[in-house]
């Protein structure tokens, strides 16, 4: 019986698998297919990558998609970080709060966010383009930041920070030179999280900056409502690959982070 139940478990799991990412490999197909048909193979090309790479209008959404994702996630990587720090210090029950709505715009559905960001930039009178949409990135990267570090901070020694202090370092160069080594980890899948959401991000993007600039995902949109084009194929294959690659870094990194945890604390025991 459990042999049986284990068999039903991992055939759920193949199907499912299946039917979400079977779409994505007929699209990665034929974006080689030297046809424009999405159902008949005419022969193996590089021709729509080639019409890809001279574009005009899809590099100028590649350089918005990439400006956009490093800056947006740098800056939100600096104020994640040091927001991480300052909500460690709070009391708990303050503490708690703010992680609780700290939350809220990662539970939240895009297009209720991007709504209300487009609808502050009216109120505020700031022109839509690519100023509001790096704003908009950085405001829903933040979370993802913060939600990296606090896990550090929590297994971190809450006495490193005196311990430097004693020693007569100050608190800005305290932070520097010792509590953000030991939060270098959590900093950079924070970063690499912030950049993945940010590179594929449609909806946020859509509203914030209202056709004015067009990022990757927004240039996409725009081709497929006049139709299927090759080059769309190409270009959702470069972004899958690169979002994926992504995100296996980011769990590869937790996992070694989770083996080296697990080895401190094997030696802590053998210490004691």
């Amino acid at each position: 019986m459990t042999k049986f139940w284990n068999f039903c478990k991992r055939f759920y799991l193949a199907i499912l698998l299946i039917f979400i990412y079977l779409p994505i490999l007929m699209l990665m197909i034929f974006s080689f297919n030297s046809g424009k048909s999405m159902t008949k193979w005419s022969g193996f090309t590089f021709d729509w990558y080639q019409k890809l790479f001279t574009n005009p209008l899809i590099l100028e959404s590649i350089w918005v998609t990439l400006s956009i994702a490093i800056l947006s996630s740098l800056i939100a990587t600096i104020v994640g970080t040091l927001a991480a720090i300052g909500i460690n210090d709070f009391k708990k029950w303050n503490r708690n709060l703010v992680i609780n709505l700290t939350q809220i715009p990662m539970m939240n559905a895009d297009i209720v966010t991007g709504i209300s960001l487009l609808l502050l930039f009216i109120f505020v009178k700031i022109p839509r383009g690519y100023l509001t949409m790096l704003i908009s990135h950085i405001v829903f990267n933040i979370p993802y930041v913060i939600f990296s570090v606090i896990p550090r901070l929590k297994g971190m020694d809450e006495n490193l920070y005196e311990a430097a202090l004693d020693m007569g370092a100050t608190p800005g160069y305290a932070i520097r030179k010792v509590i953000i080594p030991q939060l270098m980890p959590g900093i950079i899948s924070g970063f690499i999280m912030a950049f993945t959401m940010s590179f594929d991000d449609f909806v946020i993007s859509f509203f914030s900056s209202q056709g004015v600039v067009s990022n990757l995902s927004i240039y996409i949109y725009s081709m497929a409502k006049v139709g299927i084009n090759p080059e769309i194929n190409a270009l959702s294959t470069i972004m899958f690959l690169c979002v994926i690659t992504l995100l296996i870094i980011i769990n590869v990194r937790a996992e070694r982070q989770a083996i080296r945890s697990g080895r401190r604390a094997k030696k802590a025991k053998r210490a004691r």
